[in-house]
């Protein structure tokens, strides 16, 4: 007998299982850009990774298990920060590239080392944000961000950025300048395919107007352009025309290339609309992604 609890129970476990089967595929990108890019040609990850590599660029320590070691007091805070099973989930993950940067033996595949850094900063800003996207870590400077963001309000990006910043400082010093702006670069690349990764790779802009046309407005952009919307209901509104009553704001989605089209359709109908653009991360329902038919408005 089937009871009602079963299905859901069995959805938690497939889902569990589909993400750490894409933590495993996070950790083998992660490996391929260290072990076939940058370390072969000397160059550095940022972070706690960057760490361990330079400590066993200048003291000669066993990379993974210099890794692993720098990795346990982040994991730790992460315990008492963020929860239990994320910190579970991280040390699997850890202890994976771990064994995988061990064990992995990649032929190089260049030596140029523009080339280096920009797909050993793909390849590692993929695994990294499948990683996090699957509610692991693979270094603990994310850690420490969220730490210190938490307590005493400084941004995360800066607070890593800074790590950073000072961790290629110290290989300017005792390796090589060289060395040191070349591993800056594959780290912003790494920084910004994680945020891809983690965020998507299409592009949205919400889209917010307050206009006296707001009927037309709202015809026109479901007429020809063929996307949804919110209408808000607002009681009165102050601005260079004066005190306005009982006005309503339309907010609606789109993707960036529509940018253009939104904005001369509320330009042809009234010039002098307010309109606030701002970027979306992270969209969830909603009939975003299944535009209304521009000829009824219906689905």
């Amino acid at each position: 007998m089937i009871t009602s609890t079963q299905p859901i129970l069995i959805k938690q476990i497939l889902r569990s299982v589909n993400e750490y089967i894409q933590i495993a595929i996070g950790v083998l990108l992660a490996s391929i850009g260290l072990k076939a890019f940058l370390l072969p040609n000397g160059f550095l990850d940022g972070g706690v990774t960057g760490i361990a590599i330079l400590i066993n660029t200048i003291f000669d320590i066993n990379l993974s298990v210099a890794l692993i070691i720098l990795s346990i007091p982040f994991l730790v805070l992460a315990y008492f920060t963020i929860s239990g099973y994320m910190v579970f989930k991280s040390i699997l993950s850890i202890l994976s590239l771990a064994v995988f940067i061990h064990l992995e033996n990649f032929e190089i595949v260049t030596s140029d080392k523009l080339l280096t850094s920009i797909f050993g900063g793909l390849f590692l800003g993929l695994g990294i944000g499948i990683t996090i996207k699957n509610g692991a870590v693979l270094d603990g400077s994310e850690v420490l961000g969220i730490y210190i963001n938490r307590h005493y309000g400084i941004g995360i990006g800066k607070i890593i950025l800074l790590f950073n910043f000072i961790l290629f400082g110290i290989t300017a010093i005792m390796v090589s300048k060289e060395t040191a702006m070349y591993s800056t670069l594959a780290f912003l690349i790494t920084a910004k395919i994680t945020d891809l990764t983690i965020e998507g790779f299409e592009n949205f802009i919400g889209v917010m107007i307050v206009s006296k046309h707001y009927e037309l407005i709202k015809d026109a952009i479901t007429t020809k352009l063929g996307s949804g919307m919110t209408v808000f209901n607002g009681a009165q509104g102050y601005g260079n025309r004066g005190k306005t009553q009982d006005l309503e704001v339309i907010h609606t989605i789109i993707n960036r290339i529509e940018i253009g089209k939104i904005n001369k359709i509320i330009d042809t109908i009234d010039p002098e609309a307010f309109v606030i653009e701002y970027d979306v991360n992270h969209i969830k329902g909603g009939i975003l992604r299944r535009y209304l038919s521009k000829k009824t408005g219906q689905f």
